[in-house]
């Protein structure tokens, strides 16, 4: 039956008002506003929003202590360098899941893609805030200044093209969330492909950012520099980034607890022993690639000095320590020292990225760098915020919870 212009038209208006009700839906609010992570961070993030405002009208000089001797700080040494290794978390669970077909990490596969996506998005938003002039973001994705040939050139074009191929791995989900059957579907097709191509990409970039070090032999202190500094990154992205997994799954699991189904429920213990087995064979093999360049670097004389005894407290108290705790909490199936264990593991990354690109940075220096308190709310903001927009998701997209059952099939 054909239908009338008129009933064209109502039909057209009642399409508008079902997409503006379902937004007004789900932008609402969900849960309890007054809650002591909405309190701590909403004060955080204006006056993270204002000082945002001020570099960007005033410069860095403003809000930072960067210098032309110092030019990356905390927003490369944190928010990048350090926050690229803890997403490592999302191309370590779908090589897993995908490629070595273990099926029993299935169930933590979107969850874990979605952290590493959101950490991509707002890592590679904070180099704008560390670039002089921002709008020169674009010159090492068309080799400009730098050449094809560098390795800034190969990093920005991983980086792009890794948050395309996690958002195509996401997207499903997305899908779902919008009832969209027919886009789900080719979408999901797509999955396979996109989580090869994100793998390839996270093994290159994850050490390609240790390889942007390799230039810098004279600035770095000799205990943090060596040939092997791409490997190093590598090899630690995946104790790093599964770490993260452990402790932000063990938060998600009490938070979100009513989204996640009996049987999930039963899984996740197993799925973090499981977890703290994989970081245990990682943490050995670091350890001994640490030890392997040292020797050959021959750093013994810096053992007894101030810059060798962080070194070593680095190595015993946030490598080997960890490792043990890990290995230990595996054999007696101890679920609180595999927490402990991830989260001194996550300190020993941060220390570890921050003494390569801070303080082992122009160590010998006369005047040290040391961020400001601006520096530090900035990046707490971009952390807030990334929580926000997680929890946000979360509570409306099928990624904890069950699919819906049209998309089963």
């Amino acid at each position: 039956m054909k239908m009338s212009s008129s009933d064209i038209v109502l039909s057209k208006e009642n399409d508008r008002k079902s997409i503006r009700s379902f937004l007004v839906r789900e932008l609402k609010p969900k849960g309890k506003l007054f809650t002591p992570f909405n309190l701590i961070s909403v004060p955080v993030i204006i006056m993270g929003i204002i000082i945002i405002v001020i570099r960007f009208a005033k410069g860095l000089g403003a809000v930072t202590n960067l210098t032309q001797e110092t030019p990356w700080g905390l927003w490369i040494g944190f928010d990048v360098v350090t926050g690229v290794a803890f997403a490592g978390g999302a191309y370590v669970i779908t090589f897993m899941v995908y490629i070595l077909n273990l099926r029993q990490y299935h169930t933590i596969v979107r969850v874990t893609v979605l952290n590493g996506f959101l950490a991509y998005v707002f890592y590679a938003g904070a180099l704008l805030l560390d670039l002089g002039k921002p709008w020169n973001v674009i010159n090492p994705i068309i080799g400009n200044s730098f050449g094809v040939s560098s390795v800034l050139f190969l990093v920005a074009w991983h980086f792009l093209l890794y948050m395309i191929a996690e958002l195509i791995e996401f997207s499903p989900a997305i899908a779902e969330w919008l009832g969209a059957k027919r886009a789900r579907k080719i979408l999901s097709g797509m999955t396979l492909g996109a989580v090869i191509l994100g793998i390839t990409l996270s093994t290159l970039h994850q050490s390609g950012l240790g390889a942007l070090y390799l230039m810098a032999k004279e600035k770095i202190h000799p205990l943090w520099y060596s040939e092997f500094i791409p490997i190093l990154f590598f090899v630690s992205s995946i104790f790093a980034g599964l770490s993260m997994v452990i402790f932000e799954g063990s938060i998600s699991y009490k938070v979100f607890s009513d989204q996640i189904s009996a049987k999930d429920h039963k899984s996740h213990h197993n799925i973090i022993h499981g977890l703290a087995k994989v970081c245990t064979i990682t943490m050995f093999v670091y350890l001994f690639l640490q030890i392997l360049a040292f020797v050959h670097g021959k750093n013994y004389e810096y053992l007894g000095t101030r810059m060798g005894n962080w070194y070593l407290a680095e190595m015993l108290g946030f490598v080997l320590l960890p490792m043990i705790l890990f290995f230990y909490s595996y054999r007696k199936r101890n679920l609180l020292i595999i927490k402990v264990a991830a989260i001194v593991t996550m300190l020993g990354i941060i220390i570890n990225r921050l003494n390569v690109t801070i303080i082992g940075y122009n160590w010998d220096a006369a005047v040290q760098y040391y961020p400001t308190w601006k520096e530090i709310v900035v990046t707490l903001t971009i952390i807030f915020i990334e929580i926000w927009i997680f929890r946000w998701i979360i509570n409306r997209m099928p990624v904890l919870r069950e699919a819906p059952s049209w998309a089963k099939y």
